[in-house]
């Protein structure tokens, strides 16, 4: 109440429903969204998580009006942009405002900087600076709309603030289409609040009429409220959805820089020939070719002359190419096969991976397509520690993946991979299969053949693994029990393999 006993405008947070209660049938049907969800072992790499979910707010109102540590405002670079975001929080602020931003001297596009909050309910003011969009730019325009949420986030967590409400950043008048930065704004709340998320108690998104909308349809994509709403989102995210902080990946530039401008090159048409693409499409100005010579590079590879640095720069470059295709490509046949799905985790609490050999036919699918399909379901889960389950029950030799797309595999795959990687349980292996794991693991690549662990009967795979961990296919049930005796869900665990 105000001194004259009117109720007060402003708006306490915690009194705000959080997305996550927004949803109270869906998430009390757990039973049937289990059964629902286990049918499809392809998960989100923005998970179900109830406690990511119940810091999140949608409201639709002024943010001015928010009662909590801080609200954003969102300005030009001089930091005084008439737009009725900011009109109304320096009318509801009062007049000191003015004065303390002039010390600021003005906010460059991305940047985020901090005033009181004078005469609002929020003690504080995160004030920041959306870009203006053209297409013709538009990998720039998302790499600055990111930096903006993300340095807001940033600045929160080191002044120890406990709740944040966003304005919608991207104005009409600085032209961003709405729906392409929610995406960017939802994507790069999820994934702080996913590694900072002890530091912030709420975010609130205040949104007006127009994008409450939008908000409404592409949150779930992002804060699924159950495992059945997070099965339902999948096929609705965009191809780019990210990094690890939600950052947009920019795929490698196909411009170099040359050498000697003007100046033909030795063998140059037989080095373009080696490329396999087409670069008539790359000016001749010198300064079009803003990368170095890829060819030249290759070429000190094989002669051991290029550094540890330059050569994974250039690596993680190559996978980000493969990744940017794989979100890109449709790849619902090689998903169809269900050769490769998450289960659950082990004895550790590390992801379990799980590959059915016998769902792999070699020899009818195109390989690149399974390379392409192993980097789209793995890349958010490599970032932590995990282990994989290859099934070789009943494989016979359509099935069998050769050293050669095993090693182009390997040599693929983020630096994460290898590292995070844990263990390889290799189950009912064959003579054959121990003699070409061996050979491959100790001549082809390296830093894998202490992992491999070959495991012959499932009681085996149960003392690292518990058995309602792991989703069977029926076949491999039915052969170890034929070979090996029955196995039984309460087989007791014992030590680590």
């Amino acid at each position: 109440m105000d001194p004259l006993g009117a109720p007060s405008q402003f708006v306490d947070v915690d009194t705000l429903t959080s997305w996550g209660d927004s949803c109270e049938d869906e998430l009390n049907s757990s039973d049937t969204t289990a059964e629902i969800f286990q049918e499809d072992t392809i998960r989100s790499p923005f998970l179900y998580n109830k406690d990511v979910n119940g810091k999140v707010v949608l409201w639709k109102g002024d943010v001015a009006l928010l009662n909590c540590t801080a609200i954003v405002n969102t300005s030009n670079e001089s930091l005084t942009d008439k737009n009725p975001v900011s009109e109304s929080i320096f009318m509801l602020a009062g007049p000191d405002l003015k004065e303390d931003l002039q010390k600021l001297k003005g906010c460059r596009t991305g940047e985020a900087k901090l005033t009181k909050g004078f005469n609002l309910a929020a003690r504080f003011i995160i004030h920041t600076v959306g870009p203006k969009y053209k297409s013709r730019y538009r990998t720039a325009a998302e790499s600055s709309l990111y930096s903006c949420y993300r340095n807001v986030l940033q600045l929160a967590k080191e002044q120890s603030m406990s709740s944040v409400g966003f304005c919608v950043i991207n104005s009409a008048k600085r032209g961003y289409p709405l729906e392409d930065a929610t995406h960017i704004a939802l994507r790069t709340v999820r994934r702080f609040l996913e590694i900072h998320g002890e530091t912030i108690e709420k975010v609130v998104f205040a949104v007006s009429d127009l994008e409450e909308a939008t908000y409404q349809k592409l949150l779930p994509l992002y804060f699924p409220r159950s495992l059945k709403e997070e099965s339902r989102s999948l096929p609705y995210l965009p191809a780019d959805i990210g990094n690890a902080e939600g950052e947009p990946v920019v795929p490698e530039r196909q411009i170099r820089i040359s050498e000697k401008p003007g100046a033909p090159e030795d063998n140059q048409e037989e080095e373009d020939e080696g490329l396999g693409v087409d670069l008539s499409f790359i000016g001749s100005h010198a300064f079009a070719r803003m990368e170095g010579d890829i060819d030249k590079q290759r070429k000190l590879i094989l002669q051991g002359q290029l550094s540890e640095a330059a050569l994974q720069k250039q690596h993680q470059r190559n996978y980000n190419r493969w990744l940017c295709q794989a979100r890109s490509e449709d790849l619902s046949d090689i998903a169809s096969l269900k050769a490769l799905y998450q289960t659950g985790v082990d004895n550790c609490g590390r992801t379990v991976m799980v590959v059915v050999g016998r769902n792999i036919p070699v020899t009818l699918i195109d390989m690149d397509k399974a390379i392409l399909y192993f980097i789209h379901v793995m890349d958010h889960i490599a970032v932590k520690e995990y282990v994989l389950v290859y099934f070789h029950t009943l494989t016979s030799e359509y099935n069998h993946l050769d050293s050669d797309f095993l090693k182009k595999l390997y040599d693929v795959v983020d630096v994460k991979y290898k590292r995070n990687l844990k263990a390889v349980y290799f189950v009912h292996p064959t003579f054959r299969s121990k003699v070409s794991t061996w050979f491959f693991t100790t001549f082809s690549v390296s830093g894998l053949k202490d992992k491999i662990h070959h495991v012959d009967s499932l009681h085996q795979l149960f003392s690292a693994i518990s058995p309602e961990q792991i989703d069977f296919p029926p076949f491999v049930l039915e052969y170890d029990a034929r070979e090996n005796g029955p196995y039984y869900t309460s087989y007791p665990p014992s030590p680590d393999l």
